[in-house]
C-alpha cells in the first residue's frame, strides 16, 4: 500500500505547496492514502488569529491588527480538507492530521486544540525544548553532546507520560539530524528510550518512520534501525510512514523502499488512521 502520513502544505509556515496541488501530484504518483500534518508549534509561534500590536510585528510599523501567523489557520484547514475529500472521493483517501510540536509547558494548549476539531491523526513531535530550536543549534549551545541528547529524550519521556491525544511519535530521534558532534551512541540512551517506547506501547500509540532521512543525507533511518529493532523487541506494532514533504519533490519519497526494509526487519503491518483509530495493513 502506497501511503504518505507526514505531509505539509502551505498551511505550514515552512511550505508554499497548495493542498489541492499536493492531491493532484499524489494521485499522479499512485499514492493511495495521504494525511495532511501541518505544523503547530506553541511556545515559539502564535495562532493565526492572535491579535498582535506593533511591538510584535516584524516590520515594527503600522496600526495594531490581526494577522495570519505561523500556526495553522484551523477553520480554513478543516474546511479545505473536507472539500478535497469530497472532490477526490474514489481517487485517493485524504485524512486530516496535524503535527503537534510539543513541549512540557505547552501541553494545555494542545489539549484545547485537540478538543476543537475532528482529527484523524496526530503526530507528536519535539522540535524545541525550552523554546530553543534544534536546527539553529540554540538548544545545543552551551551543552555537551551527552547533555543535549539526554535532555531531548527526557522531554519526550515527560510528554508521553503526560499527554495522550496523539497517534504516533514523529521522527523520534530528530535530535540526531542536527547533531554536529556526530552519532551519539545508541547504548547511552537505550535505557531512557526503552522507557519511552514501553510507555508508547502501553498507551496504544506508535511511532513513525520518517523518510526525510534520505534527503538530509543521514546514514540511518529516522528513527534509527536500532530504535526500530528495540521497538519491535518490546512488542511495538503501530508504525506509520511519511515523507515529511514540504514540496513536490519530497512527496512519497523513498516510501516503497522503506516499507520493504521494514518487512525485512520483521514488521508485518503498517498503519493508517481514521478518527484517531489505527487501521492495520499487511506489508
Amino acid at each position: 500500500m502506497f501511503i504518505d502520513y507526514h505531509v505539509h502544505s502551505s498551511y505550514s509556515d515552512d511550505s508554499e505547496y497548495p493542498m489541492e496541488q499536493i492531491i493532484e501530484d499524489a494521485v499522479e504518483a499512485g499514492i493511495e492514502e495521504l494525511c495532511f500534518t501541518d505544523h503547530v508549534d506553541y511556545g515559539i509561534k502564535r495562532d493565526w488569529d492572535d491579535p498582535l500590536g506593533i511591538e510584535h510585528c516584524a516590520g515594527g510599523e503600522g496600526e495594531p491588527e490581526t494577522i495570519a501567523l505561523a500556526n495553522v489557520d484551523y477553520p480554513r484547514y478543516v474546511q479545505e480538507i473536507a472539500s478535497l475529500q469530497s472532490k477526490y472521493e474514489g481517487r485517493i483517501i485524504i485524512r486530516m492530521g496535524m503535527e503537534f510540536g510539543m513541549q512540557q509547558h505547552t501541553i494545555q494548549k494542545y489539549e484545547q486544540l485537540f478538543a476543537k476539531y475532528p482529527f484523524d491523526f496526530i503526530l507528536l513531535s519535539v522540535h524545541q525544548v525550552g523554546d530553543k530550536e534544534f536546527w539553529t543549534q540554540e538548544f545545543q549551545e552551551g551543552r555537551t553532546q551527552k547533555e543535549y541528547n539526554e535532555r531531548y529524550y527526557e522531554e519526550l519521556l515527560y510528554l508521553v507520560r503526560h499527554y495522550q491525544n496523539y497517534s504516533v511519535l514523529g521522527h523520534l530521534d530528530l535530535i540526531a539530524r542536527y547533531d554536529k558532534a556526530g552519532v551519539y551512541p545508541f547504548e547511552k540512551f537505550r535505557p531512557i528510550l526503552t522507557e519511552i517506547l514501553k510507555t508508547v506501547i502501553q498507551n496504544g500509540k506508535g511511532i513513525e518512520v520518517n523518510t526525510s532521512c534520505y534527503r538530509y543525507g543521514l546514514h540511518d533511518l529516522t528513527p534509527s534501525r536500532n530504535i526500530l529493532r528495540l521497538y519491535r523487541e518490546l512488542g511495538g506494532k503501530i508504525l506509520t510512514v511519511g515523507s515529511d514533504s514540504h514540496k513536490k519533490e519530497h512527496l512519497g519519497m523513498y516510501i516503497p523502499e522503506t516499507l520493504a526494509e521494514l518487512k525485512e526487519m520483521g514488521f508485518e503491518t503498517i498503519c493508517t488512521y481514521h478518527q484517531m483509530n489505527p487501521q492495520f495493513h499487511k506489508l
